[in-house]
């Protein structure tokens, strides 16, 4: 497991309610809980300053809170003008109870 990084407990993170983590060596990021499958993104806007953990998550979808663009919450591409730079997404592993993504 050395070669992961352990961002939170699963139990942390709700449905429809993305976490806000701060991992060493990585930008801002988002963990989702969408239909009992996590997901992690960069938290930053691609289109303006904003976190996306301060925004709306609608199913699979995060929504901007500055312009009410969104991204895919899966594959991080932009899904609603007028946000159209893809965010970063990154694999998830699920380790004893914690939210993990690769340390690479």
């Amino acid at each position: 497991m050395s070669d992961l990084i352990i961002l939170c407990k699963a139990e942390d993170v709700k449905e429809e309610a993305p976490l806000a983590v701060n991992p060493d060596g990585f930008p801002g990021l988002a963990v989702y809980l969408h239909e009992d499958e996590y997901f992690v993104s960069d938290n930053l806007c691609t289109h303006g300053m904003a976190m996306l953990t301060d925004g709306y998550q609608d199913g699979d979808e995060i929504e901007c809170p500055f312009h009410g663009g969104a991204f895919s919450i899966k594959t991080g591409e932009a899904t609603s003008f007028p946000c159209q730079i893809p965010i970063k997404t990154y694999p998830v592993s699920v380790v004893d109870g914690n939210i993990c993504i690769s340390a690479a």
